[in-house]
């Protein structure tokens, strides 16, 4: 049988987004390494900020704990000087042996039914990050780094427990970085855009992310930050994805490489780079918040990382954050380092509004134990989805994504069949709420209890609907007032 996608932008951009992700709404993402040994980042503020404040080093001093084998390379950083009071002459690889040591304790299953819990509907792992090191144990041979992947097959161990837990599985996998190849040090963005290695890279990554491809099937592909290959390549490799996972999908981060990457990865390039890089940042400060990659041309969705769109897309996207500042684990990170949950449901809640997902990372330290404010924050995300999870999961845009109330609450809109959601991002100090320009009637009902709300335009004149509640409501992160219109 002829397969269905070809390796050309129309064939594959004619493929339909698979419904399962858009109805699944929340998704959990997992970066756990060599890097959850030392997990060690300097506690600065977000990636952005540092960009702002420390450009000239900015790429070696992030929040990033799994950045780490780069920044230890750049004397003078908070991390190289940790790493030498801490591990003295050991390099980097030699952390290897007390990760593998640690995985030893590490417990799939529990980690399946916490994320199933948490009311995700999907997981994503991260099977390969900048180090290079493998979490499965690899047949494609890493010429620049021997004996570089992990012995136990941890994509395949968790896989097999998330799938029993009724969840979909996805694989990350960094295709523009790997510094067993490319062992530079890197300080500032045009070192690390131009840093994407070249020679026998290209032709490993595609091995390895099909190797994944064969032996896991995930449902989603997540690349990182580009891809080594040319165009043609690429599609290739996606039409063949396609074609082996039918409801598969993959991201935006693909960037191939172009003439205008080997410009950037010359020493002139990366200084051009970074000095209209760095002078963007100094003029427009307030534009730097998170990171939106670039377009590219074709991917299932979108990927603003500690970010969100301002208003509702038309293409699916997909907003990815850690609880802190860091992906992986970081030892310095206290509660007060922590988005609260109130703060990380508002942002899921309001990217739903806007056609968009949210993957949200776990960072596991070292033995597989997942830090306790973690944990509390999936359990939280847990027991409110299980009460309201109605207002999310299968759910649509509505015409607006927002507005606020006369007195102050922020809402947001979903829709699904005849029932439109006002999910209330606060609670009303009174049994009564306004929101003003909402003309519409129909039977209202408070999900927290299935209590009835009494719905009436304020008058001819006045198109503010107003909610009236059978009682104050208790205070909570949001409520959610479902109204069924009449037929």
């Amino acid at each position: 049988m002829a397969d269905t996608y070809q390796g050309t932008l129309e064939s594959l951009s004619s493929r339909p987004l698979p419904s399962w992700y858009d109805e699944a709404k929340f998704g959990i993402f997992i970066h756990w390494g060599i890097f959850s040994v030392p997990a060690f980042a300097p506690n600065l503020g977000k990636i952005s900020d540092v960009f702002k404040n420390e450009y000239h080093r900015a790429v070696a001093v992030t929040p990033y704990t799994e950045w780490y084998a780069n920044a230890i390379k750049v004397p003078g950083t908070p991390s190289a000087e940790f790493h030498q009071k801490t591990y003295g002459q050991l390099s980097y690889e030699d952390l290897k042996q007390q990760y593998i040591e640690q995985v030893e304790l590490w417990d799939p299953v529990q980690w399946a039914k916490s994320f199933r819990e948490s009311g995700a509907k999907y997981v994503v792992l991260v099977a390969k990050h900048h180090d290079g090191f493998c979490l499965w144990p690899s047949k494609v041979n890493n010429p620049k780094q021997k004996n570089w992947s992990s012995d136990r097959d941890i994509v395949g161990e968790l896989a097999a427990a998330v799938r029993a837990e009724g969840l979909r599985f996805g694989l990350y996998y960094s295709g523009g970085i790997d510094w067993t190849f490319n062992r530079t040090a890197l300080k500032t963005f045009g070192d690390f855009v131009g840093s994407v290695p070249q020679g026998g890279y290209p032709q490993y990554a595609l091995a390895q992310v099909r190797e994944l491809m064969e032996r896991y099937q995930p449902s989603v592909l997540w690349n990182d930050i580009s891809w080594p290959t040319n165009k043609p390549a690429l599609f290739k490799l996606f039409a063949d994805y396609y074609n082996q996972q039918s409801e598969g999908i993959v991201n935006d981060r693909w960037k191939h490489y172009s003439f205008g990457s080997k410009m950037i990865a010359t020493k002139l390039g990366g200084k051009l780079l970074d000095f209209f890089a760095e002078r963007h940042i100094r003029k427009h400060p307030e534009t730097v918040d998170g990171i939106i990659p670039e377009e590219i041309p074709h991917s299932d969705f979108r990927t603003p990382e500690y970010a969100r769109f301002d208003d509702i897309k038309t293409k699916k996207w997909e907003a990815t954050r850690g609880m802190s500042h860091s992906f992986a684990f970081n030892r310095n990170d206290k509660e007060e380092d922590y988005a609260s949950f109130t703060d990380l449901l508002h942002g899921f809640i309001d990217g739903v509004s806007k056609n968009g997902n949210l993957l949200l990372n776990v960072g596991p330290m070292a033995n597989g134990q997942i830090p306790q404010p973690q944990l509390t924050r999936l359990q939280d995300f847990g027991q409110w989805l299980k009460i309201n999870g109605e207002a999310i999961y299968s759910t649509r845009p509505w015409r607006q994504a927002a507005t606020i109330s006369s007195e102050g609450i922020e809402i947001r809109f979903t829709q699904k069949n005849r029932d439109l959601y006002l999910i209330l991002l606060g609670t009303p100090k009174t049994d009564t709420l306004h929101v003003p320009a909402l003309s519409i009637l129909g039977k209202g009902q408070l999900l927290t209890d299935g209590s009835l709300v009494e719905l009436r335009q304020q008058s001819e004149h006045d198109d503010s609907l107003i909610l009236k509640f059978q009682h104050k409501l208790v205070a909570d992160s949001a409520h959610v007032v479902k109204i069924t219109a009449a037929a």
